[in-house]
């Protein structure tokens, strides 16, 4: 069994800045690879802010301008702000590191999670996070319509240029629940240095998630985002959410069994059949 501490950082009003944050997990990054400290898990609540990672594309950004801080980690654009509960698991993995062995782990916690509060979600295939599935491609009753506009012609489905921020509120992220698409209700990204881990995930509590309208979260244009409080229809708050995510990250990351990511000999690999 992999020890497990918890660090609870800041919450509401005392709710920590993105790069005091940043710092911290350095910080503990650099203590966890000397064992100084056992595996970490960061918690906490940051204000307002857009962070782009290593693969965001300059046209997924704010088109108003809106400051974006760029960071270390995998995956593309995403906020985070008051109602999203984030977490930064610090762990040591043995080597060759399996990156996505970990975030399959975390993964399983969220959906765990999300389980124990009664929303149902699942992975989708090519796209790291925590979803809940929509039902619009084989949804049998008409599909309600936002402000009296019909979906029934869909531009993104022939054009990967489309831009739902330019398109009106029906195509807008936040809006993905009352279109029954596909919706993230946690996002991920890691990085792992040194074989210990960072970054992590930002599961939505209650947020307003408005604010993922400025952007195209995780360059994904033809799904949106959701939350525990939306899909619940009551309000969940970071207080009730907190202990039972700590639950879950410890039964998952605690009791398993970490190996090194497999590494393929180039004797043991089929023989390229195009020159074969």
């Amino acid at each position: 069994m992999n020890e497990l501490r918890f660090v609870r950082l800041g919450f509401g009003a005392d709710s920590v800045d993105y790069q005091e944050a940043w710092d911290e997990q350095r910080r503990v990054h650099a203590a966890r690879f000397a064992d100084e400290v056992p595996d970490t898990c960061l918690l906490l609540e940051h204000p307002p802010v857009y962070t782009a990672g290593r693969r965001t594309a300059p046209e997924e950004r704010p088109l108003d301008g809106t400051p974006v801080v760029d960071v270390d980690r995998g995956g593309k654009i995403t906020w985070h702000g008051p109602g999203q509960l984030v977490g930064y698991p610090i762990q040591k993995l043995p080597r060759p590191v399996d990156v996505v062995a970990h975030l399959r782990r975390l993964e399983d916690a969220m959906i765990a999670v999300c389980a124990e509060f009664g929303v149902k979600t699942s992975r989708v295939e090519g796209r790291a996070g925590v979803w809940v599935l929509g039902d619009a491609k084989d949804a049998t009753e008409e599909r309600p319509k936002l402000g009296g506009l019909s979906l029934d012609f869909d531009p993104r489905v022939n054009d990967s240029e489309f831009d739902p921020r330019l398109n009106g509120p029906e195509y807008a992220p936040s809006n993905a629940g009352q279109r029954r698409e596909d919706r993230k209700i946690c996002a991920m990204g890691i990085r792992v240095a040194k074989g210990v881990t960072m970054h992590g995930f930002a599961l939505n509590v209650n947020p307003d998630t408005s604010n993922f309208d400025k952007i195209i979260p995780c360059g994904i244009r033809d799904a949106g985002v959701t939350s525990l409080s939306y899909e619940l229809g009551r309000e969940v708050t970071i207080d009730e959410v907190l202990p039972v995510v700590e639950r879950h990250l410890r039964d998952v990351l605690e009791n398993a069994a970490l190996a090194p990511r497999v590494v393929e000999k180039a004797s043991e690999r089929e023989p390229d059949k195009a020159t074969a």
